[in-house]
């Protein structure tokens, strides 16, 4: 057997009589490297879940969104996406730059479908890559270790709506986030943001922000 599952795992399914089940299930559908099938799906995503861990250990979930297409496969074992603009915490990236572990949820809401991939990455911000996604500031770059189709049945059927406009787009102007114009940041924000805060109609108080949000319009 493999490494994918241990002993606590087996300890549960044997309490529930599904270890041969589960053993059958690793055989036949979890794979080390993206097939065609799973190659397709991934690069038909606008968006996945993002799982990282903290220097201590501690994991944490972030969501990922861009244009369709933005996670790319190079090869079979190798998978690409690029980081964009956010909060400036580089959560997900120092997590990456300690220990490199991942975990991907690709997901179809209208299908419904689900994908997972694991692997270990690294930060890249001089790969020819970059310069093809317009305003990434890195890429990254991850080393499949599993894939593996995960069964549907609890996922909720959700159509999408559209497009966020801050993604960013080849040719386009991306705006500027409602909470960078919040007054009580604009003395920790980098010049190159403050200068666009006027451009977008000047500060705002946090209050006002919060309203937005309730309005949905971040």
């Amino acid at each position: 057997m493999s490494d994918f599952l241990g002993d606590d795992h087996r300890t549960l399914q044997d309490r529930f009589g599904t270890r041969r089940l589960s053993e059958r299930i690793e055989q036949v559908a979890v794979n080390d490297r993206v097939g065609k099938a799973d190659r397709a799906f991934i690069e038909s995503r606008d968006m996945f879940f993002l799982a990282s861990v903290t220097a201590d250990g501690q994991p944490t979930v972030s969501y990922k969104g861009g244009e369709k297409g933005f996670v790319r496969l190079l090869d079979e074992k190798t998978v690409v996406f690029p980081c964009y603009d956010g909060n400036g915490m580089y959560y997900s990236m120092g997590n990456i730059a300690n220990n490199g572990k991942l975990g991907l949820l690709f997901m179809d809401f209208e299908t419904p479908h689900r994908l997972r991939l694991e692997g270990t990455a690294s930060l890249i911000d001089d790969d020819v890559l970059l310069n093809s996604y317009p305003e990434a500031e890195l890429l990254v770059r991850i080393a499949v270790g599993r894939v593996f189709v995960n069964c549907p049945r609890y996922v909720h059927r959700y159509s999408k709506v559209e497009t966020s406009p801050y993604v960013p787009r080849e040719g386009q102007a991306t705006p500027l986030p409602a909470w960078k114009r919040i007054v009580d940041l604009q003395d920790v924000l980098p010049p190159l943001i403050q200068d666009k805060v006027a451009k977008a109609g000047g500060t705002i108080s946090g209050h006002d922000y919060k309203a937005r949000l309730r309005k949905g319009d971040a």
